[in-house]
């Protein structure tokens, strides 16, 4: 077989010179490619797209080897693994329909229209049916026909999602299409996969959960299975560790062990009621906010929370948002309850005449936003219908736009190194719905870029996700787990400013149009929060903590001590509880290390003759006797804003 390997490629690229087709596979053995390990290609690149290996590849084409290795990798071997499942599946229950079943971030999920729920035990039955099908090697055999004879295909297996999905890919011009075939069972899918099932021998499912069809709350109630796979046992196990420890810090369960927030369906989903120590943990996240704005020359604002629809219909929210928006009515007219906080800022700026001199213009607002979400998005804190957004829209001349991006990334860095965390960037540009010139565009995409490139801030591209109305740079925390968050974002538009008239008159007295960027650090207050929870699983660091200092007595004869104590340590503005129950001091103890409260005073006989406090850490057992003095002292230490030092 002819062929060139290009060495200096990693993995190695095959540039194929034979006359005679071949296939990815028969190739790969040609070139002497391992046949086991980490080396093995599971699937092959030809001009840059991921093929299976059983593809065949025309003379000429420069092939690659995709192993377990590749960025991709990962995400073919979670879809070949969600077809494997319902090939269990389907064996095991006969006349269950399946549906949709794509890999996600954190492995796959497959849905099934089934008359039985499963259970726990079906899982079981599942996992082990799917363990023989890994251990026969099962080919994945593509095929490819015309759209109307795979509807009649999908009518004869009476799959009537399939026959939907085929149908309306013929409705969007698509004349052919893909299926695949893994033992008995086929599944229409554009792939690509593995070579054959036995790279999917390190898999769990996870859980069952209940999805509407198409995500449409009036289709029917579908099951979703989840699961997740890796190449390997080890990696499976670590990630099985984490899911442990990610369930320990699950923020809902957290929240009302700490006695933070609850929701009711009495009162309905996504809606949060914040309880004392939550809504107190809120307050010191907003007044460090306003904080770090006033001091970088940002002005705070309010807006209302319902505007005429009209104005909504002009900024573009009705014709693509108006589905997470809710309405009303006053006076006859149609009101919007605002989604977002940029309408009202633009009608600050407009409020008096704008000079080159006054800009840049930063307003601030912690503003309440309300959006319909569908109740099977609804989770926690992190998706909510009601929540504050830590909103600020700033006001700038194009010649500005670049600096105040940077500063925008720069007042990111330094809040997030508050908290210890790390983020990763992405630039994500104009999506098919939205409204602006491609002029336009391109201008707030490159401003938008050449600020990552002058911090030297690595990015990646995520095309077609922006905004509605501009380019944006999504902000994705790490938590302590090493779990990706999406919360900040830096917009920039150019749009919005031309559809209200936004002015400024410049240093030749001609009219010109502002640049408008939109940006949150925090996102969703709500949101945050429920990130912290996790990320700290409930510790709050002392500045944070809704209650710094418990105190806890021995005896009623040191009441006294521990009230003026208390009373003391309050009056320097500290946030303390005193436990003064006639109950033994390890259950008081242990019922505040469960509450997490970083500091432990306990008084005694001893301490009310010296006048002192035993001291104790939420995370230890060594005391240590001090007077008021000294621990106000430590406790100030302690409670100090990082990034205020």
């Amino acid at each position: 077989m002819d062929y060139n390997v290009i060495k200096n490629n990693q993995p190695q690229s095959i540039q194929w010179s034979g006359p005679q087709p071949a296939t990815a596979a028969e190739l790969f053995a040609a070139a002497g490619l391992p046949k086991k390990g980490p080396e093995k290609p599971l699937a092959a690149r030809v001009g840059g797209v991921i093929v299976d290996l059983l593809a065949v590849v025309a003379p000429g084409s420069d092939v690659e080897p995709v192993d377990c290795r590749d960025p991709e990798a990962l995400d073919i071997l979670r879809h070949s693994v969600s077809h494997v499942m319902a090939e269990a599946v389907v064996k095991l229950f006969p006349g269950v329909k399946v549906a949709i079943g794509p890999s996600i971030e954190e492995g796959f999920y497959y849905d099934f229209d089934s008359p039985t729920a499963f259970t726990p035990d079906d899982l079981d039955k599942i996992s082990a049916e799917m363990t023989k099908i890994v251990n026969e090697s099962q080919l994945f055999i593509r095929e490819e026909i015309s759209a109307a004879e795979a509807v009649e295909r999908f009518k004869a297996l009476n799959e009537p999602y399939k026959v939907e999905i085929i149908e309306d890919l013929i409705k969007s011009g698509e004349s052919q299409v893909s299926f695949y075939r893994c033992g008995d069972f086929v599944d229409l899918c554009r792939g690509p996969h593995i070579a054959d099932t036995s790279f999917g021998s390190a898999f769990k499912l996870l859980s069952v959960a209940g999805a509407y069809w198409r995500g449409d709350e009036k289709r029917p109630m579908l099951q979703r299975i989840y699961g997740t796979a890796f190449f390997s046992a080890k990696e499976l196990r670590v990630y099985l560790e984490l899911l442990e420890e990610a369930k320990k810090r699950d923020h809902r369960k957290l929240g009302k062990e700490l006695e933070l927030f609850s929701v009711h369906e009495e009162i309905g989903g996504g809606l949060v009621v914040w309880h004392p120590k939550g809504a107190l943990l809120r307050t010191i996240l907003e007044e460090f906010e306003r904080h770090e704005h006033l001091r970088r020359g940002y002005d705070v604002v309010m807006g209302p929370q319902i505007l005429r629809s009209e104005l909504w219909k002009k900024s573009g929210h009705l014709d693509y948002y108006s589905e997470n928006m809710y309405f009303t009515e006053i006076d006859g007219s149609s009101y919007a309850i605002k989604p977002m906080n940029c309408l009202s800022h633009m009608f600050i700026y407009n409020s008096k005449l704008r000079s080159y001199r006054d800009l840049p213009l930063r307003l601030f607002e912690l503003g309440t936003v309300q959006r319909h979400e569908k109740s099977g998005v609804l989770h926690g804190l992190t998706r909510v219908r009601q929540f504050t957004q830590d909103d600020s829209h700033i006001f700038c001349t194009p010649s500005q736009v670049g600096d105040e991006i940077k500063n925008v990334l720069h007042l990111v860095t330094d809040m997030m190194a508050t908290f210890d965390f790390k983020f990763d960037m992405e630039l994500s540009t104009r999506p098919a719905k939205s409204i602006g010139t491609d002029e336009d565009w391109e201008m707030a995409t490159n401003a938008l870029k050449g600020a990552l490139e002058s911090l030297n801030a690595p990015f990646e591209i995520n095309e077609g996700d922006g905004a509605f109305y501009g380019p944006k740079i999504d902000i994705k925390l790490k938590d302590a787990l090493g779990r990706s968050w999406q919360c900040g974002t830096v917009q920039c538009d150019f749009t919005l400013p031309e559809r209200f008239d936004l002015n400024f008159t410049d240093a030749d007295n001609q009219k010109k149009r502002p640049v408008m960027l939109h940006r949150t650090i925090f996102g969703s207050l709500e949101r945050f929060i429920g990130i912290l929870i996790e990320h700290y699983a409930g510790a709050f660091p002392v500045w944070l903590a809704p209650v710094q200092v418990k105190l806890l007595t021995v005896t009623q004869r040191a009441d006294e001590l521990a009230n003026k104590f208390a009373l003391e340590l309050k009056k320097k503005g500290f946030r303390v509880e005193i436990d003064l129950r006639n109950e033994k001091l390890g259950y008081k103890i242990r019922e505040a290390r469960l509450a997490k409260i970083p500091f432990l005073l306990v008084f005694g006989d001893q301490e009310v003759q010296t006048s002192t406090a035993m001291v104790r850490l939420r995370s230890s057992d060594e005391t240590e006797a001090m007077s008021l003095e000294a621990f106000s002292d430590l406790l100030r230490q302690q409670a100090k804003i990082p990034s205020w030092n």
